[in-house]
Order: C-alpha cells, then sequence, then structure tokens
C-alpha cells in the first residue's frame, strides 16, 4: 500500500494517543510489511523540517523503507492522469499524481486523509484507503 505523506506527517508528529484511523492502518501495514515508499513521499515527509536534530530523527525511521523504483512509464501515466484531471477542472500536485500513477501500475491502494484523492478519483481508477 502506498501511504501519503499526510498519513505518516500525523504519525511522527501527533502526540501518541490521539492518532486518526489512518495512522492506526499505517501501524497495521508497517508490522505486515505491507508499505511501499518512494523518494517523492521521503522527500515531502521531510522538507520543511528545520530542526536539524528532528530531521535526522524522522530520516533515520524512514531508512526502514526501502524507495520502490518509479519507472519511467508511471511518470508518463502520472502526466496523463494530471492532464485529465485538468481537463475536468480538478487541481493537484505532481506528487499526487505519481503516487496515483503507482497505484494504478503496482496494482495496490492509497492510504491518505488528503480529500484531493477523493475529486481524482471521479475520473482515474484508484481505489483509496
Amino acid at each position: 500500500m502506498i501511504v501519503d505523506t499526510d498519513v505518516w506527517s500525523e504519525a511522527f508528529r501527533k502526540p501518541k494517543g490521539k492518532e486518526s484511523k489512518q495512522v492506526a492502518i499505517l501501524k497495521e501495514l508497517i508490522l505486515d510489511g505491507r508499505v511501499e515508499m518512494i523518494g517523492m513521499i521521503r522527500l515531502e515527509i521531510l522538507s520543511g523540517i528545520r530542526e536539524l536534530e528532528r530531521f535526522e530523527k524522522f530520516s533515520k525511521s524512514l531508512e526502514a523503507f526501502s524507495d520502490k523504483q518509479v519507472e519511467t512509464s508511471s511518470y508518463i501515466l502520472a502526466a496523463k492522469l494530471l492532464n485529465l484531471c485538468r481537463k475536468n477542472g480538478i487541481q493537484g500536485s505532481l506528487t499526487d499524481f505519481i503516487i496515483c500513477a503507482c497505484s494504478i501500475e503496482w496494482k495496490t491502494a492509497i492510504l491518505t486523509k488528503d480529500k484531493d484523492y477523493s475529486l481524482y478519483s471521479k475520473y482515474i481508477p484508484i481505489e483509496l484507503i
């Protein structure tokens, strides 16, 4: 399963005991070894962390998840998906569409709290958790 940045961010930053259902699912996925990491998500998680100590802590934690290779075909599909959604008045980030493309090509769901994915799913065949 591909876990979107917003779920990772909550898991790393919120105090224990106040987690969403998505974070609870993330913990189960980690225990089951079913997390698919891509470099773009790793970049988003780590970007914006100003304190070097926290950055190093999060970076070290993420080392447990190796990046799955994103092929050229995924980038091409991401561009097609982005163009399709834009044509229908829906904007989104490049990272979101790479996640969608990988989800389609790898036949896996996306775990997210981001409501934008519900908009994308009206036009592209993604499974959301």
